[in-house]
C-alpha cells in the first residue's frame, strides 16, 4: 500500500504535469496580431489564428470598450477613471459584439461601435476548440479620427471650349444625417485639394491649383493634345495625401 505522503506527491505531480500541459495548447490558441483597419472610418477588427492548426475548428469572441474622456475633479479623477497628463478616461467595461460571438471568420465590422472618431478604443479577440478557450489578445489603443485613411478624391473631367472642368468628390463615410444624406469627410477635417496635369507629349507634370474648392478649371490648353489629369487630397492637420489614378483626354 502506497503510503499517504507518496500519494500526495503524486497527486500534486500529476495536477502540476497537467496543467503545464495545457498552457502551451491554450497560449498557441490564441489569435495573433490583433488590430483594427480602418478605411473612411469604416472601422474593422482583423486578427490572425494562433499558432496551433485547428484547421476550421476553431471558433472568434470578440469584444470592445471606449476610453471616454471625462471632467477632473479637484484633486484628481472620479472614481471609475484613470489620469494621466491627458486628463481622465473613464473606464469602461468589455462588451460583447453579438454578430462576433462564436465566429470562424478572421474579421469583426466594429464601425457602429466606434462612432465617436475622437475617443480611444480598444477590441479584444479570443479562440475557442475542441472545448478549450485561449486568453485574451489586445489591440492597441485605437482613435479613429486619427488612424482611419482616406481614400482619394473621385474626379470627373468634362471638356468645355478648349479648357478641362475637372470636378472632385470627396468619400462618403457610413455615416447618415437624420435625412439620410450621407455624410462627407469634410465634415470631420480640413481638406486641401491638389490638381495636376501631365503633358503626355513632354513626360512632364505640372500643379495647376492648391485649395478647397471642389471645382477646377483648367485652360489654354493646345489643341489635338493628350493630357492625364490626377488629383489629390491633402490632411494638413494630419500631414496626409491620398493621390488618385490618373485620368486622360485629348483635346479637341
Amino acid at each position: 500500500m502506497m503510503p499517504k505522503h507518496c500519494f500526495l506527491g503524486f497527486l500534486i505531480s500529476f495536477f502540476l504535469t497537467g496543467v503545464a500541459g495545457t498552457q502551451p495548447a491554450l497560449e498557441s490558441l490564441k489569435p495573433q496580431r490583433v488590430r483594427f483597419q480602418s478605411q473612411n472610418f469604416h472601422n474593422i477588427l482583423q486578427w490572425q489564428p494562433g499558432r496551433v492548426l485547428t484547421g476550421n475548428s476553431s471558433v472568434y469572441f470578440v469584444q470592445y470598450k471606449i476610453m471616454r474622456s471625462s471632467h477632473q475633479k479637484p484633486g484628481g479623477c472620479w472614481h471609475h477613471t484613470s489620469c494621466n497628463f491627458l486628463g481622465c478616461r473613464t473606464r469602461r467595461q468589455w462588451k460583447n459584439k453579438e454578430d462576433c460571438w462564436g465566429i470562424q471568420e478572421l474579421f469583426c465590422d466594429l464601425t457602429n461601435e466606434t462612432l465617436d472618431i475622437q475617443e480611444p478604443y480598444y477590441g479584444r479577440v479570443r479562440a475557442a476548440s475542441a472545448g478549450s478557450y485561449s486568453d485574451w489578445s489586445l489591440t492597441p489603443r485605437f482613435t479613429p479620427w486619427w488612424e482611419t485613411k482616406i481614400d482619394p478624391p473621385v474626379m470627373n473631367i468634362t471638356q468645355v471650349n478648349g479648357s478641362l472642368l475637372v470636378i472632385l468628390h470627396a468619400p462618403n463615410l457610413p455615416y447618415r444625417y437624420q435625412k439620410e444624406k450621407n455624410v462627407s469627410i469634410e465634415d470631420y477635417y480640413e481638406l486641401v485639394y491638389r490638381v495636376f496635369i501631365i503633358n503626355n507629349s513632354l513626360e512632364k507634370e505640372k500643379k495647376v491649383y492648391e485649395g478647397t474648392h471642389r471645382v477646377v478649371e483648367i485652360e489654354a490648353l493646345p489643341p489635338h493634345s493628350s493630357y492625364c489629369v490626377v488629383a489629390e487630397i491633402y490632411q494638413p492637420m494630419l500631414d496626409r495625401s491620398q493621390r488618385s489614378e490618373e485620368r486622360c483626354v485629348e483635346t479637341p
